[in-house]
C-alpha cells in the first residue's frame, strides 16, 4: 500500500471517528432543544468567530479580539431573551474594526441566530433536521455524482474538484432529503418540501464555494483543526451557515407552520407582515 493510499485511509478513519462523536451529540441536542441546544449553538458561534478572526489575522489577545469573539455569544443570549437588536451591533463593529474583521463575526451571528430561531419554532426539531439533512445530502450526493459522472468543472478557479454533474447530483439529493424529512416528520407539505430542499441545496453549495474561495485567497487548506479529519468548523458547516439563514427567512412568512410549507404568495404577504417584529425567539 502506497503512502498516499495509507494517508487517505487514515484520514477516512479520522472522519468516521469524528462523525461517530458529533452526530449523536448533535442529534440529542437537537431533539432535546431548550438550554441544551441553545448552549451548543452559542459554543458553535464562539468557535466560528474564533476561526474566522484567526483566518482574518486578528490578534485575539487584545481587547478588540476578545470583543469580536464574545459578541456573537452576547448577541445569541440577547436574542434568546428577546433583544434581537443586539445583532445590530455588527454595523457598529464594521465601522470600528473594518469589514475584514467584521465579516467572520457576522457569519457566526447570522448563522447562529438562524439556527436558534428555527429550533424555537413549533416545528423546531423537524425544521433544524430538514436543513441539516438537505445540506448533508447535497454534499454527499455532489461527491458521489461527481465521482461517477465527472465532466466539466463547476468552478475550476475556486474549487477544481467540483463538477457540474456533482452540483446537479447534489441538488437532486437535497430535494429528496427535504421531501423525506417532511414526510417522516408528519408535518406534510411534501410537495413544496422537495422544492425548498433544492433551493436550500443551492444555498449550501454556494456557501461551500464561497468558503473555498476565501481559503484559496488566504492560501490555506483548512479553516482550523478542531474536527479531526474534517478541518475546522467553517470547513464542516459552511453549507449549513448559508442554508440556515434562508430557511429562517422563509419561516417568517408561515410562523406556526413548518417553513417548507411556504408558497410564493405566503412569502410576499407573510414576510412583510411578520418580519422580526415579534422581537424575540419564537416559542412553540
Amino acid at each position: 500500500m502506497s503512502v498516499t493510499t495509507s494517508s487517505r485511509w487514515s484520514d477516512l478513519g479520522l472522519r468516521l471517528a469524528s462523525a461517530a462523536v458529533i452526530v449523536p451529540v448533535a442529534g440529542v441536542c437537537i431533539w432535546l432543544g431548550g438550554p441544551v441546544y441553545d448552549v451548543l449553538i452559542l459554543l458553535a458561534m464562539f468557535g466560528l468567530a474564533w476561526e474566522g478572526e484567526t483566518l482574518a489575522g486578528q490578534n485575539l489577545r487584545t481587547w478588540r479580539g476578545a470583543l469580536l469573539l464574545l459578541w456573537p455569544v452576547i448577541s445569541g443570549i440577547a436574542a434568546l431573551k428577546g433583544e434581537w437588536t443586539a445583532a445590530l451591533g455588527m454595523a457598529v463593529m464594521a465601522i470600528v474594526f473594518g469589514a475584514r474583521f467584521c465579516v467572520p463575526v457576522a457569519v457566526a451571528i447570522v448563522g447562529g441566530l438562524s439556527l436558534l430561531w428555527l429550533r424555537h419554532l413549533p416545528s423546531g426539531a423537524a425544521s433544524v433536521m430538514f436543513v441539516i439533512a438537505v445540506v448533508v445530502a447535497s454534499d454527499s450526493m455532489a461527491y458521489v455524482a461527481g465521482r461517477i459522472f465527472g465532466g466539466p468543472k463547476l468552478a475550476p478557479s475556486i474549487s477544481p474538484g467540483k463538477t457540474r454533474s456533482g452540483a446537479l447530483g447534489g441538488l437532486v439529493g437535497a430535494s429528496v432529503a427535504g421531501g423525506l424529512v417532511a414526510f417522516f416528520s408528519g408535518y406534510g407539505a411534501v410537495g413544496s418540501a422537495f422544492v425548498w430542499g433544492a433551493v436550500l441545496g443551492v444555498c449550501s453549495q454556494s456557501g461551500d464555494l464561497l468558503e473555498s474561495a476565501v481559503k484559496r485567497r488566504l492560501g490555506v487548506k483548512d479553516s482550523g483543526r478542531l474536527i479531526p479529519g474534517h478541518g475546522g468548523l467553517l470547513d464542516r458547516f459552511d453549507g449549513l451557515l448559508a442554508a440556515a439563514p434562508v430557511a429562517a427567512l422563509i419561516s417568517l412568512a408561515v410562523l406556526g407552520q413548518p417553513f417548507w410549507s411556504a408558497t410564493p404568495d405566503a412569502l410576499v404577504a407573510g414576510a412583510v407582515a411578520q418580519g422580526f417584529s415579534h422581537g424575540s425567539i419564537p416559542h412553540g
